[in-house]
C-alpha cells in the first residue's frame, strides 16, 4: 500500500500535476514557452471570452501550464512567486540559460542554493521562472549566493559544495530525503 501510494504522489495520493497563468499577449507568452523551454502546445481554444493554451514537456500529463487570457495590463503585482522547473544537469542548465536569453528572458541570475544550482530570469511578461539542477547535498535554506557560468562546471560544484558544507546542517541529500520522508509519514499519521 505504501508503494503505491508513493507511486501516485505521496501519501494520500496527491501530486502536483499544473499551474495556469492569466497573460496579457497570449501569442507572445506561447512562443516564448515553446521556443526557450521547448514546451509543447498540446490544445488551445476557447472557453467563454478566454483564449487558452495548454503546453506540456511530458506525454503523460496533458498541459503542466495553461496560459489564459484575461491578465489585466496595468496590474501592478503578481502574486505568483516563480515556476521552477528541474533539469537533469549542468550542461543542461547551460544549453537552457542561453535559450532563455536568445528569447528574450530578462533579469537574468545564476545563482547557487548549495543544495541546487539555479537560474533565475523573467518571461516576457514578468513571471519569475526558476531552471535547476539538484546538488548531492542539503543544507539551511533559504541560501542563495551568485555563481559565474564563466566558470567550468567542476568549479561551480566545487563552490556550491563549498558553501553547502560550511552551513552546521550540512548532509547528503539521501539523509534528508530520508529525515523527511520520516516526518512526512508521521504528517500523515495526524
Amino acid at each position: 500500500m505504501e508503494k503505491a501510494s508513493r507511486a501516485a504522489g505521496g501519501a494520500g495520493g496527491l501530486q502536483f500535476s499544473h499551474i495556469g497563468l492569466y497573460v496579457t499577449d497570449l501569442p507572445k507568452v506561447a512562443r516564448f514557452y515553446k521556443e526557450a523551454l521547448r514546451f509543447t502546445q498540446t490544445d488551445f481554444g476557447d472557453l467563454g471570452a478566454t483564449q487558452l493554451v495548454f503546453l506540456s514537456r511530458d506525454p503523460v500529463e496533458h498541459h503542466q501550464i495553461v496560459l489564459a487570457t484575461g491578465r489585466p495590463a496595468d496590474m501592478a503585482f503578481n502574486v505568483v512567486n516563480q515556476i521552477s522547473f528541474r533539469v537533469p544537469d549542468l550542461p543542461t542548465l547551460r544549453d537552457f540559460h542561453d535559450r532563455l536569453l536568445a528569447h528574450g528572458a530578462t533579469d537574468m541570475l545564476p545563482v547557487t542554493h548549495g543544495n541546487a544550482i539555479s537560474v533565475y530570469c523573467r518571461d516576457p511578461e514578468g513571471n519569475r521562472l526558476e531552471l535547476f539542477l539538484d546538488t548531492p547535498w542539503y543544507c539551511d535554506q533559504p541560501l542563495r549566493e551568485p555563481i559565474d557560468f564563466r566558470d567550468t562546471d567542476d568549479q561551480i560544484m566545487a563552490r556550491a559544495e563549498a558553501i553547502a558544507t560550511r552551513l552546521p546542517k550540512f548532509m547528503k541529500r539521501e539523509d534528508w530525503q530520508a529525515e523527511v520522508a520520516r516526518r512526512m509519514a508521521e504528517d500523515q499519521r495526524g
